[in-house]
């Protein structure tokens, strides 16, 4: 079954009444974790981005915490699950600010705990891949704030 466009959903939608579209959220939510955690972020934490941000820091610095470091491997498989749940966050916030913010920090913490990426060139290229993300979403956010947060960059 293939699905219909965005623009056609959204002109379906405003035919439907608050109890019908309340209904459809739920069932949304039912079916996908990451669903339920969207819901959860535009409900309860959209309000205040700042706690949002660094409830996911704290959330990062847990699971850098908690890396095996007893292998190569095992550092690179959950840099990337880290570097995955930071993302799926930014796509939740929809805001520059907050990509650059989390993408600092993500980049902070590689270097703060010691990770090998000297002796990875996969984790080398990740790392450098970020930078790079970053550089790119400082340049579209206001001038005061891309100084505030290479500042960030450079501790």
């Amino acid at each position: 079954m293939k699905s219909v466009g965005i623009n056609e959903i959204k002109k379906e939608l405003t035919k439907r009444d608050f109890d019908e579209l309340q209904e459809y959220c739920l069932r949304l939510v039912r079916f996908k974790k990451e669903n339920k955690e969207l819901l959860s972020f535009i409900l309860f934490d959209a309000d205040d981005i700042e706690n949002y941000i660094e409830n996911i820091k704290n959330e990062t610095d847990q699971q850098f915490d908690e890396m095996n470091k007893s292998n190569i491997y095992f550092i690179k498989k959950t840099v990337r699950k880290i570097l995955r749940n930071i993302n799926k966050h930014i796509r939740f916030a929809l805001s520059k600010e907050v990509e650059a913010e989390l993408l600092i920090h993500f980049c902070n913490c590689i270097l703060s705990y010691h990770i090998p990426i000297k002796k990875s060139r996969q984790l080398m290229n990740l790392y450098e891949a970020q930078l790079k993300k970053i550089e790119i979403v400082l340049s579209a956010i206001h001038p005061d704030l891309q100084y505030d947060l290479r500042k960030k960059l450079l501790n």
